[in-house]
């Protein structure tokens, strides 16, 4: 792959990108394809993964669907057994959040669970595959984490589930960083990045039906943007000439919107004895699980 500046995929390229039916996965999607680039949707539906698939650019047949629940392990092993080509780019974009303590089928807390455990496990299973980065849509919400590492599954704590969104974010920067540390000792020619999308108009902030807006719902129609200006973090560090261990954000409104630049991350975000840390514990929280 050679990388342009743009934030433009060059063609030829093949792209894994999880939670890719909606929101700023289909919309990182169709850019990359518009581009040029191959798809494999890793999706949870697989109807909806291929009705997708049609409608992005590119000749017929030429993206691929792939079933893929990362809140439900068991699956990641086979998603990645079905692989059988090199894959250039791994978007690991899916995420949720949650208003309620909830579980992944494995047990873990699901926004923990799911947007670090989940990627966590099919990134480290598809490693041997990728050639050229791995990039981890994270949150500059990571900055009111503070990873529990004796509780990282909320068994013990008062659950508050902004905190726990957060702290999934930091974990997703602290594997970042931890991923690109081991990536060079190591010698390899693969990248680790993250992204942050900014404030984006997703379903990921939707309520359940009956409850009452707050503030929040209503700030968020104004000063939130669309998918496809949430996607270019993304699509900046699935492309872009930049090496490993960078955070790419929005440029505008203290990085919530607008375009894509380099930005910072927290002090604790970049502690390489929490990251290690915290990698140790997903292998053990990701191996028996696995293996179900």
């Amino acid at each position: 792959m050679a990388p342009e500046s743009t934030g433009r995929a060059a063609t030829d390229t093949t792209v894994v990108i999880t939670g890719s039916t909606s929101g700023i996965g289909r919309a990182t999607a169709v850019a990359l394809a518009d581009a040029g680039a191959r798809i494999i949707l890793a999706v949870r539906d697989a109807e909806k993964g291929r009705a997708v698939a049609a409608t992005l650019p590119g000749s017929p047949g030429s993206h691929r669907v792939h079933r893929l629940d990362l809140a439900r392990l068991e699956t990641v092993p086979a998603f990645v057994a079905e692989i059988d080509e090199p894959i250039d780019v791994l978007v690991n974009n899916a995420g949720v959040a949650s208003k309620d303590l909830q579980r992944t089928a494995d047990g873990h807390e699901l926004q923990f669970g799911t947007n670090h455990l989940g990627h966590f496990l099919l990134t480290t299973l598809l490693l041997p595959r990728i050639t050229d980065r791995v990039v981890t849509v994270a949150s500059q919400a990571e900055r009111m984490g503070r990873l529990d590492l004796t509780d990282l599954d909320w068994r013990r704590r008062a659950y508050r589930s902004g905190r726990a969104y957060a702290d999934s974010k930091l974990a997703n920067l602290l594997f970042t960083y931890e991923l690109e540390r081991r990536l060079r000792r190591a010698g390899s020619p693969v990248r680790a990045l993250a992204a942050h999308p900014g404030l984006v108009r997703t379903a990921i902030y939707d309520r359940p039906a009956g409850e009452r807006p707050n503030v929040w719902d209503r700030l968020l129609p104004v000063f939130g943007q669309s998918a496809e200006d949430g996607a270019l973090p993304s699509l900046l560090a699935a492309s872009g000439d930049l090496p490993g261990g960078t955070f790419v954000g929005p440029e505008r409104m203290m990085h919530m919107r607008g375009g894509a630049e380099v930005i910072g991350s927290s002090a604790q975000a970049r502690d390489p004895e929490l990251a290690a840390t915290l990698w140790s514990a997903s292998e053990q929280l990701t191996a028996a699980d696995a293996r179900r």
